[in-house]
């Protein structure tokens, strides 16, 4: 029998709900909004002015959300335990004019954003998906989860070569979608899209639109011990922060348990809704003078603070082996990673590896190591924006999956679970 029937599927199962309701940045922090209300917190504007009250609380810009639990008579001095995720996943991205095509071709333009594998995107249906921005400021969710448009491959007949000397793809001339026939109409796809939202063509000033790919997450395998789906880097982490937030909201907590899911971490997180943008300290230090605190009760509470910068990571691959390092080498359901790179490309430290171990012992979940193969460049998280912006430990962590930047990703269906619990003890301090 599967090791993986000693573990409950329900959150697995709520964690392919998300994914297949969160096609973009936009609908992931509405939907980890949603589950935040049912649990009692509230949204707050940036504009208005905040209470120092205890409870449950959100702020929404964009494709971020920052949640956070003031428990009973917390000081303005306690600390912050902070889970740090983001909400964006490679892939193609409308461009601003974008009714295009030629012979006898309706196509939409696009851009590719982010590091994506841009051949998982071809021959694939594809839905549309973001937000429009209405005349008056307002912005409306649109999915149009159906199969709309699709990237066609090149015929092998016209390519002999692709299969011995590789596929190569040209981003601007090879990854423009199809979605019809006849000549393209300047504003044919935000009519369609207006039609779907339910406005007016010309009410919409403004769009932040991608495709997506519309087969939904499924279990995989004889044992179904793994799961595929799209965006698992990083809505798996931002799926586990929400639950593991609202599962710890109302108990008494010696920490104030906050989940920051950013945008735009796969372009570098520079933007007033990434990482490296000033919405989280902001919103910390708010919260601080909220309660009657002072710059010294901030600088208290920062010291203290500790965030879990939760992302995905590489588990080891059967067929590229070579491409990892020999001695660490994550496997999909062994439990979340932790995330070591002494150039800092993580943030992790031996006193952050010491929080993460404990959490893992407090929780009963099994954890491992990932570093790069010494060859390798290695990636980055948002881990070190966080620990260099705000002077707050950081320790980098995740699910190991692969293919990651897919248009379809694959993970362990136990590790979702197993990072959800430790991030429960994490916050509980």
């Amino acid at each position: 029998m599967s090791t993986s029937a000693r573990f409950d599927r329900g959150h697995t199962d709520d964690l392919m709900t998300f994914l297949a309701a969160s096609p973009s940045p936009y609908h992931a922090v509405a939907n980890a909004a949603e589950r935040l209300e049912k649990a009692g917190f509230r949204q707050v504007r940036e504009t208005d002015a905040w209470d120092g009250a205890a409870g449950g609380r959100f702020v929404l810009r964009g494709g971020a959300i920052i949640a956070w639990y003031v428990p009973e008579g917390a000081d303005p001095h306690t600390p912050f335990r902070i889970v740090g995720a983001h909400t964006d996943s490679p892939n193609l991205r409308v461009k601003p004019l974008p009714d295009t095509g030629s012979y006898g071709w309706r196509q939409i333009a696009v851009e590719i954003y982010g590091g994506t594998l841009l051949n998982t995107w071809l021959d694939r249906d594809l839905g549309l998906a973001g937000r429009v921005t209405l005349r008056d400021g307002t912005h409306r969710l649109v999915n149009a989860d159906r199969a709309l448009l699709r990237v066609p491959q090149l015929a092998v007949h016209l390519d002999r070569s692709v299969n011995t000397d590789g596929l190569k793809l040209d981003r601007q001339r090879h990854m423009q979608p199809i979605w019809g026939l006849g000549e393209p109409q300047e504003g044919d796809l935000i009519r369609f899209v207006a039609e779907e939202a339910g406005v007016q063509a010309d009410d919409i000033t403004g769009w932040d639109l991608m495709p997506h790919a519309i087969e939904p997450p499924a279990y995989l395998g004889r044992d179904r011990e793994l799961v595929a789906g799209p965006r698992m880097d990083n809505l798996i982490s931002v799926h586990a922060g929400t639950a593991a937030l609202a599962a710890v909201a109302a108990r008494p907590l010696p920490y104030i348990p906050v989940l920051a899911a950013f945008d735009h971490e796969e372009n570098g997180s520079q933007s007033d809704t990434g990482a490296d943008g000033p919405l989280l300290g902001t919103v910390l230090e708010r919260s601080v003078l909220s309660r009657g605190g002072t710059y010294e009760d901030r600088a208290r509470a920062f010291a203290g603070t500790v965030c879990l910068s939760s992302d995905t990571g590489h588990a080891v691959h059967p067929n590229y082996s070579d491409r990892h390092d020999p001695t660490h080498r994550p496997r999909a359901n062994g439990g979340p990673i932790l995330k070591v790179n002494v150039n800092m490309r993580y943030a992790t430290d031996g006193s952050g590896r010491a929080v993460f171990a404990t959490a893992c012992e407090k929780a009963g979940v099994p954890w491992q190591t990932f570093v790069s193969n010494n060859a390798m460049p290695c990636g980055t998280t948002i881990g070190p924006i966080t620990a260099a912006r705000h002077g707050i430990q950081t320790v980098d962590i995740g699910v190991a999956i692969l293919s990651m930047h897919s248009a379809r990703e694959l993970c362990g269906a136990d590790d979702p679970y197993l990072l959800a619990n430790a991030l429960v003890a994490f916050l509980e301090g």
